[in-house]
């Protein structure tokens, strides 16, 4: 069924790049017509602190991703409870169609939506071209702080089947799984030549990526105004590397952000049976006895 859907969306949007229909992306026109609409709720998550004070879009909430989204005490997203809690403190409710958008091309957004999935939320979009598209074209900006009335959210069940762990990338690194793995991450890290992106706290001790990994950085997926790419540009990015919907697919980065980006492209676009990673390369890089790939040769302390 998800594969007829991917085919009619790809016929309907051959005829230009962004512009295709999708029942989890919406334009920054439609979010612009629906601002006061009671039933759609807008949630900024944005990597930068600090950006949502200096201005947001109207009636738009802030999740912080380093706090609101993860346990504080264990590494894991937030727990079932607390994110329930804090839908319920930001005045939604499990019918309301909710938007996010965010900073640095919506990864942490993706993310933020690929943690809604998990936890059953029906009706979550993205909003195509995030912050930066809604900025550039001079959209409303407010510093007022959203003033919602509480809700009260409940969970029904979690979606672990989103979630790789580290035992199914080394399953599949190991052929003894049928799951193609894709390294979001820039060619020098994919490659070994760097451990991380420049001014990044994360870390792992080695470098290089999960071997049969292919390589297809995020960036590849959108156009240069941050929207996705249509359907058939993006099945055909991926089916040019052996990726086609056929078998599971399980995408990673870092820490799990920029991969949810890839996965939202996958999934929600495309179709595809995908699972995030989000121990991704500092969780597996920093692994005992986990196979690695690594074509610059730094295997230690970028030597």
């Amino acid at each position: 069924m998800k594969r007829l859907l991917f085919l009619l969306v790809l016929l309907a949007a051959e005829s230009g790049a962004g512009l295709f229909a999708s029942e989890f992306l919406v334009s920054t026109d439609w979010l612009a017509q629906n601002l006061n609409n009671p039933r759609v709720k807008i949630v900024e998550v944005s990597v930068n602190p600090g950006v949502y004070e200096q201005g947001h879009i109207p009636g738009a909430v802030n999740f912080r991703w380093h706090s609101d989204l993860v346990d504080p005490v264990v590494r894991d997203i937030a727990q079932p409870e607390d994110f329930a809690d804090l839908l319920s403190r930001s005045g939604i409710s499990p019918d309301d169609t909710v938007v996010i958008y965010g900073d640095t091309n919506n990864w942490f957004a993706a993310w933020g939506a690929w943690i809604f999935d998990i936890y059953g939320h029906r009706d979550f979009r993205l909003l195509d071209g995030g912050r930066n598209k809604w900025e550039a074209e001079r959209r409303p900006l407010t510093t007022a702080p959203a003033r919602p009335r509480r809700t009260t959210y409940r969970i029904s069940g979690t979606n672990s089947e989103l979630r790789a762990r580290l035992q199914d990338v080394v399953a599949a690194a190991e052929g003894r799984s049928q799951a193609k793995i894709i390294d979001i991450r820039s060619a020098d890290e994919y490659q070994g030549k760097v451990f991380a992106p420049a001014g990044v706290q994360e870390l792992s001790i080695r470098a290089g990526h999960v071997p049969g990994a292919v390589n297809v950085p995020w960036g590849r997926a959108v156009n240069s105004d941050g929207t996705f790419k249509s359907p058939g540009e993006l099945e055909r990015l991926y089916r040019g590397v052996g990726v086609t919907g056929e078998d599971p697919v399980i995408v990673y980065c870092r820490i799990g952000e920029r991969s949810s980006h890839t996965w939202f492209a996958l999934s929600k676009i495309l179709g595809y049976e995908v699972k995030n990673y989000d121990g991704s390369w500092t969780e597996y890089g920093n692994s005992v006895g986990v196979p690695i790939t690594n074509v610059a040769g730094t295997v230690w302390g970028g030597k």
